[in-house]
């Protein structure tokens, strides 16, 4: 019964031996040894592995306790699953490497699996909407136009975008997003980028950046192939190649300004001279670098009317410049 656990036979008739003594304490080697029809030798040694398991306990020389099953054998099925889940890790780290050995023969004798190259947006959205789902611990994007409709057709949206990171997320994968001013052409975007980033999106920004770029679990990059539409990509596996694009955007990360959630916790009515809550994410996208006609996108409302608004509020905060503007902000405790 006990032999899953690794216990044999002829040990467990000894621990079941020892229990038969029930209240009468300790017994003999050399007793346990006639009671079983066997020599006291092949019984020290069950013994000593009862012992060194948790069922029994040695008393003195020669003489041995058991330790009772409720106690011991629940201990010993814990120690028993921790070991097969690390023998498991162990098993899965090897698979690892013997993968990497066999895809690094593959591309030796084929080089042309380093790439793989589609074409035509229906199958795009389909290949990433695949990886995307399959996505277990790491999604670190440079993030530019074009952006890919879902599989099913659908445009990205705000909502899908949040609904999607938010699972990521859950899964415990590690999210990180690179911005540039073009990432935020779709009204609302940069709303929802402060909202991601205050739920475990790390969430930065840049000037600029020279493509798009998507990482998946370190083990695959997506870059699109032809700028200005996404209808051609290529899927780098594992590869030198891969090795570059991940330390290239690591390089991206490190240039990067965070982009952070500013205050937390429950909205209060701004004070006589705090801002609302809309100035205060007109703030976040001053601070970010974002361009009038950007920040117009963002808050739905023309150009001339974002503009007129940034000089108000930079009036308000006594700034000559943007960035005077968002030091002051963030002095104020307005960030």
């Amino acid at each position: 019964m006990l032999d899953v656990l690794g216990i044999k036979d002829f040990e467990e008739r000894v621990y079941r031996a020892l229990l038969d003594t029930g209240d009468q304490g300790d017994q003999r080697v050399t007793d346990l040894a006639a009671s079983l029809g066997t020599s006291p030798t092949r019984v020290r040694h069950a013994l000593t592995r009862l012992t060194s398991l948790g069922l029994a306990r040695r008393v003195t020389a020669g003489r041995y306790q058991p330790v009772g099953p409720r106690t011991a054998v629940p201990a010993l099925v814990n120690r028993h699953r921790l070991e097969m889940e690390s023998a498991l890790g162990r098993v899965q780290e090897a698979v690892e490497d013997l993968a990497h050995v066999y895809q690094a023969g593959r591309l030796r004798t084929d080089p042309g699996r380093l790439v793989e190259v589609l074409s035509g947006r229906a199958a795009v959205n389909q290949r990433v909407d695949e990886l995307t789902r399959s996505i277990s611990t790491h999604m670190w994007v440079l993030d530019k136009p074009p952006y890919l409709e879902w599989a099913n057709g659908q445009p990205e949206t705000n909502e899908t975008e949040t609904a999607s990171t938010l699972a990521m997320i859950a899964r415990g994968v590690d999210v990180r997003s690179v911005y540039c001013p073009e990432s935020m052409d779709r009204p609302g975007r940069f709303a929802t980028v402060l909202k991601l980033a205050a739920i475990g999106e790390q969430a930065r920004l840049l000037p600029s950046l020279p493509f798009k770029l998507r990482i998946m679990d370190r083990r695959v990059a997506l870059v699109p192939l032809v700028g200005g539409v996404y209808d051609s990509l290529a899927i780098v596996h594992p590869s030198g190649l891969l090795d570059a694009l991940i330390e290239l955007f690591e390089l991206y990360w490190e240039r990067a300004v965070p982009i952070t959630a500013g205050r937390s916790g429950p909205a209060e009515e701004p004070g006589r001279d705090e801002p609302g809550e809309e100035d205060r994410l007109l703030l976040q996208m001053l601070k970010a670098g974002l361009k009038d006609q950007a920040i117009a996108r963002q808050l739905g409302v023309s150009g001339r009317t974002a503009t007129r608004r940034i000089a108000t509020i930079m009036a308000r905060l006594g700034a000559e410049t943007r960035f005077q503007a968002g030091v002051e902000a963030a002095a104020r405790g307005w960030l």
